[in-house]
């Protein structure tokens, strides 16, 4: 049995001014230090990160004896046009109209289209399953984005839920749980225990 810590990165300034950051490689905010290292996390054997430094911070923060294992994978989608703003910014933009008017679907103007970023996620995903089971590792953590937890979750977790009913707030995500063993049979499944919510 593997258990997965799958955590949000902690709170950015873009973050705050609700803008789409995905390749954007902004630092958390100086705030964050102090709560997160609060949080006091159960300790874990690896801890899996996005290259983005909001995510490396937080990591260091909430495990900070841990080495971090980078999956670039696990990078935040590309926003394209929309990166770096946010909806009151691109309201009178037709694009940003219809990509709302998609419910999300289309794919972000000179950026990443939804189906490879949620392709992209799950590859990661599956890299870093391969390790655990290579180390035959029982207890580790992901802090990454909240795109790249909808992505893995829609696709494997249960109980099913649609994409954006996996959302998460900074600093908070999943307690997860799954058999190795299925995973070498094709069996993608993690089964959600509940929340890991922020204070």
């Amino acid at each position: 049995m593997l258990k997965i810590r799958m955590i949000r990165h902690g709170k950015t300034y873009g973050n705050t001014l609700g803008r789409y950051i995905g390749t954007t490689d902004e630092p958390l905010m100086e705030s964050e230090s102090e709560d997160l290292t609060r949080l006091l996390p159960e300790s874990v054997e690896r801890v899996f990160v996005s290259p983005m430094i909001r995510c490396k911070q937080t990591a260091l923060l909430m495990y900070p004896k841990q080495e971090q294992i980078i999956i670039d994978g696990f990078r935040e989608c590309d926003f394209g046009e929309f990166e770096n703003k946010n909806y009151q910014e691109l309201s009178d933009n037709e694009t940003y109209q219809k990509w709302i008017d998609s419910e999300g679907i289309l794919g972000f103007p000179k950026g990443e289209s939804v189906a490879d970023f949620k392709q992209r996620c799950l590859h990661a995903f599956d890299q870093m399953i391969e390790i655990c089971m290579d180390e035959k590792l029982e207890n580790v953590a992901m802090v990454v984005h909240g795109g790249t937890i909808m992505s893995i979750l829609d696709a494997y977790g249960l109980p099913c839920a649609p994409y954006f009913d996996w959302h998460v707030g900074n600093a908070e995500g999943y307690k997860i749980r799954t058999h190795l063993e299925h995973w070498k049979y094709g069996r993608r499944e993690l089964v959600v225990d509940g929340k890991i919510l922020r204070d």
